[in-house]
């Protein structure tokens, strides 16, 4: 039986999309993330979109800068989710909502590489899903030490060597994967 993949999308929100906060190449992240939505919809496969969220500041519920990516493209059947943290799984419904779809292993792309990204993907790889990270397909601002490029080029590599857990997370270009296996 073929193992049934979900993606999910990792707060590609208004703010860090234009502006102050623009991340590093988000026009191009954005339109890579587009592409695996769609390919993710014509496989049946989930996809799930999640918006990080503050009780005040910026990334308040519901505040233009919570809101997703005016070029992200967003369908009705798509799931929805919010959270607090940087773990999307942490007191949130994603681990309830993967197991009702029977999804074994997930795709995952978005916003910040060394923050929610790197986050999800490690808790992921703890509660036993095998990731398909998408390597160009997640991005960050720059940082103190390290350019945003240089911080995504150290993620993939890092999230990559993790064996620890038993599932590992596989750096991919978007182009490179697929959802019918």
């Amino acid at each position: 039986m073929p193992t049934k993949r979900a993606l999910l999308v990792i707060d590609v929100q208004h703010l860090f999309c234009q502006g102050e906060y623009e991340a590093w190449h988000i026009a191009q992240v954005v339109g890579r993330i587009n592409g695996l939505s769609g390919k993710a919809r014509s496989a049946n496969a989930p996809v799930i979109f999640v918006q990080h969220e503050s009780k005040g500041g910026l990334l308040r519920h519901g505040s233009d800068a919570w809101q997703l990516a005016s070029g992200l493209v967003v369908e009705p059947g798509d799931v929805r989710m919010r959270k607090t943290t940087p773990d999307s799984f942490l007191r949130t419904e994603l681990a309830h909502l993967l197991e009702e779809r029977e999804v074994e292993s997930l795709v995952v792309c978005g916003l910040q590489t060394e923050f929610c990204v790197d986050t999800t993907t490690r808790r992921a790889l703890a509660l036993g899903y095998p990731v398909m990270l998408a390597a160009d397909g997640h991005t960050t601002l720059d940082g103190t030490h390290l350019s945003a490029e240089q911080i995504i080029e150290h993620h993939n590599i890092t999230l990559s060597s993790i064996v620890s857990f038993g599932p590992r997370a596989q750096p991919m270009m978007s182009s490179d994967i697929s959802f019918v296996a």
